[in-house]
């Protein structure tokens, strides 16, 4: 499964959690079956690295986000992703708005197997504190893991013996 992580302009949210799901899968033994990447809606930051505040919330936590460019959301990615996580509603429309009607993607909200956040907005830190990025991070910390429990049942398993 290859999936997509997006949000408004790839700096905050997406790249967070592209990272958090990539190393949680690998923790699962998924770095064969499952990859993934993220983007903006939005060409604000092209090329450009995520946050500081989200590399500094990231690393404080065990994540390394330093190696992540901001990229657009193209059409052609509907025929190389498999799924599309959308941050938040807003996301989720222009995906759908975007999606070539012969495209076989699912395209769902970041949030939607939450336990906690059920199928929530992921909201944008941007605008706000430093406390914002470390609840955004908390919530895809969670999202990442429900999405690989309902995506991968047999792993959790694997990783409860």
């Amino acid at each position: 499964m290859k999936a997509l992580v997006v949000c408004t302009g790839n700096i905050c949210r997406s790249p967070s959690a592209e990272v958090v799901l990539r190393k949680k899968a690998v923790k699962r033994g998924l770095q064969d079956t499952f990859s993934c990447a993220s983007a903006g809606t939005h060409g604000y930051h092209v090329d450009s690295p995520p946050d500081q505040r989200s590399i500094m919330v990231a690393a404080e936590r065990g994540y390394d986000l330093s190696v992540i460019r901001s990229q657009k959301v193209s059409t052609n990615d509907f025929f190389n992703y498999d799924i599309f996580l959308a941050m938040d509603n807003s996301h989720l429309k222009a995906l759908q708005r975007l999606k070539p009607i012969n495209s076989q993607s699912s395209i769902l909200l970041f949030l939607e197997y939450s336990q906690e956040f059920a199928r929530q907005d992921v909201p944008d830190p941007y605008y706000g504190s430093e406390a914002g990025f470390s609840t955004v991070l908390k919530m895809i910390e969670e999202g990442a893991d429900t999405f690989l429990d309902q995506m991968y049942p047999l792993t959790k398993l694997k990783m409860t013996k």
